[in-house]
């Protein structure tokens, strides 16, 4: 997601910080590099214009902080335009009036729309809401079938009708159903094609008319960069929609999608799509993707995917095992399990702010497999073994790398990384003390002061 583009960018920064002052030369010389990177990212040439022109607007003659080279300060303001590119603030969903609350789904086939439903039920649920699912897609096959499997997976309620009734008729039928079941949110799927085509556009404009939807949501698929905004346009005029969902960020979205469909159709990214597992449904912060386009990391977003990931007692527990003396391997092994279920490394570390500075704009990643060796090494081990990692001489450190199928070599390694993690949580651990008792300011390592 967005790699290309992020890399194109710290190169530019880093460039522009090597001159000492921001000159109508040098600013000229970033800001068309910049305009390249956004038309190679696939953005609409149209919002290209407009942003380097606002981005030069900005620019020209601005003052450097005496605290900030050139580069960081013209970072600040192409963050901040591109933040008000994607829309300035979250936009969630609009829960007024009576319930249910009714969500409309449209898109072309093949955008993940169907899923999409299933994600947004998800979503609802852990806000304490009663959402119930309509099969409104009667023309794909096996469309119907998918929903009631995710309804099933979620414990949620699927209305489907399998007698070929129109889909008008169908999504009326689940609304009265709604009523009598106290749903609180109707999640309408909607039959997609395709291409766009007028038959397609009239039905989704007769069920609109017929159930009156709160949200028209258009789910696209960003990896068709400056398609998905042709298609927004044109739901947009036909349906008016009310906001969109950007599926399969995580693949190799260039970002195009992204930063072109508010500007172009005045409509809010409302949610993104990060992954093919129901929970990989995330509200779409501009400010936060903005960081992250430009390489800043992303913490809050960091924060929260712990917070939903770990309880407070499971994390307040692992916090004291790790700054005691009594770490141990089993310790070390229950911080892995914690560490996959945040999700797919290579997203987790771009949150991390500074990482893409510190790897030259390259991409971090962590071979899964690696994770997955380290816990057949310390599940091959007994009790007292990982309770004790200082009795694991060189004839267990065979019979380990043995029993986990992995060498004597990776076994050394993994006890190399265990010392240095634990030598690494008594540092933190003096300092906290230090800090308590007022002897001074707690100062990280990683990041300096």
């Amino acid at each position: 997601m967005f790699n290309s583009l992020t890399n194109k960018f710290t190169t530019i920064f880093r460039n522009l910080g090597g001159y000492g002052k921001l000159t109508d030369e040098n600013v000229q010389e970033a800001l068309a590099a910049v305009r390249l990177a956004l038309l190679e990212a696939d953005v609409h040439f149209k919002v290209v214009k407009s942003f380097v022109s606002r981005v030069k607007e900005q620019a020209m003659g601005l003052q450097v902080h005496p605290g900030l080279n050139p580069g960081q300060q013209f970072i600040q303001v192409v963050h901040q335009e591109l933040v008000r590119l994607m829309g300035q603030e979250a936009q969630g969903l609009s829960f007024t009036g009576q319930p249910p609350m009714i969500v409309m789904m449209v898109g072309l086939q093949g955008s993940g729309k169907t899923t999409t439903v299933g994600k947004l039920a998800r979503h609802l649920k852990e806000q304490n809401r009663k959402p119930m699912l309509v099969a409104g897609d009667i023309y794909r096959p096996a469309a119907i079938d998918q929903l009631e499997t995710i309804g099933q997976q979620l414990g949620v309620e699927v209305y489907s009708d399998r007698s070929g009734k129109d889909p008008v008729g169908i999504a009326n039928d689940a609304l009265a159903l709604s009523y009598r079941k106290d749903c609180d949110v109707l999640i309408c799927d909607t039959a997609g094609r395709l291409h766009i085509d007028e038959e397609m556009m009239v039905e989704v404009a007769r069920i609109r008319d017929s159930i009156s939807p709160h949200e028209v949501l258009l789910v696209v698929d960003a990896m068709t960069g400056q398609d998905a905004v042709r298609v927004a346009e044109e739901f947009n005029q036909r349906v008016a929609i009310t906001g969109v969902i950007l599926s399969k960020l995580d693949g190799d979205a260039r970002g195009g999608a992204a930063l072109s469909i508010r500007e172009v159709t005045g409509k809010p990214i409302k949610f993104v799509g990060v992954g093919e597992k129901l929970d990989a449904l995330q509200p779409f912060h501009p400010d936060r993707m903005a960081q992250r386009i430009l390489g800043m990391g992303d913490v809050l977003s960091l924060i929260e995917k712990v917070q939903t990931s770990f309880d407070e007692q499971g994390m307040r527990q692992m916090e004291s095992r790790m700054l005691s003396d009594d770490f141990n391997l089993e310790d070390f092994l229950n911080q892995f399990q914690q560490v996959k279920k945040l999700g797919p490394l290579k997203e987790i570390l771009k949150m991390i702010p500074g990482l893409s500075a510190l790897t030259g704009g390259q991409e971090v990643d962590i071979d899964p497999k690696q994770l997955s060796h380290a816990e057949a090494i310390i599940s091959s081990m007994t009790v007292k073994e990982r309770k004790k990692p200082q009795i694991i001489d060189g004839a267990r450190r065979k019979r380990i790398a043995k029993g986990s199928g992995t060498s004597v070599q990776d076994v050394n390694q993994l006890m190399k990384q265990f010392q240095q993690t634990k030598q690494m949580m008594k540092q933190f651990s003096s300092m906290s003390k230090a800090a308590k008792k007022g002897k001074g300011r707690m100062r990280f390592p990683f990041f300096g002061r």
